[in-house]
């Protein structure tokens, strides 16, 4: 079945396609606060989270899917992806967000 038929199937059942991470629009990043802790400590390390964008395009959901180290920067990520904010249209998209002092 070509794209262009899908497509138009999925409009007359009022389905959207999904959308690539790619075609988010950012509007508003909102960068992670470095946990205390770990700043004194000198941890550094990443979390990988995935997120969905609501058709307003407001996050509506995050998950990590990895992190190093763990039970570190996870909420930090988390609280800061939440406030993220992309242009209208929703989707996907996936992330490494890196904290280094």
């Amino acid at each position: 079945m070509n794209r262009s038929l899908v497509f138009a199937v999925a409009m007359a059942l009022g389905t959207a396609l999904p959308v690539r991470a790619a075609d988010l629009q950012p509007i508003k990043r909102v960068e992670p606060t470095y946990p205390p802790e770990a700043a004194r400590a000198g941890t550094t390390g990443y979390v990988d989270v995935e997120f969905e964008v609501d058709p307003a395009g407001k996050v509506a959901a995050v998950s990590v899917v990895n992190a190093k180290p763990t039970r570190t920067f996870e909420q930090a990520a988390v609280r800061a992806v939440k406030q993220w904010q992309f242009a209208p249209g929703g989707g996907k998209g996936k992330v490494r967000l890196n904290f280094s002092m």
